[in-house]
């Protein structure tokens, strides 16, 4: 059994997330989403769809939130 990383419960179900050549271990989705989700620097939500990053690496979950902030040219798409 593994732990997952972020609550340390020892589940046989556990699985495993490849990003940026690191591996993480997670019993649930929220566990990964805890971690690995980017955070909407406007509202502060999680950003678990598409999202909208700038080129100097902001994040915003929609275009509303990225033009609050000063980001015009951030739209979503329809």
């Amino acid at each position: 059994m593994a732990a997952c990383e972020v609550c340390g419960n020892e589940y046989r179900m556990a699985f495993e997330v490849h990003a940026a050549g690191a591996v993480h271990v997670f019993d649930s989705i929220e566990c990964a989403a805890q971690r690995m989700a980017p955070i909407c620097e406007n509202c502060q939500c999680r950003i678990l769809g598409h999202g909208l990053e700038t080129e100097d690496g902001h994040f915003y979950c929609c275009g509303h939130c990225a033009r609050a902030r000063g980001h015009a040219q951030l739209v979503d798409h329809a």
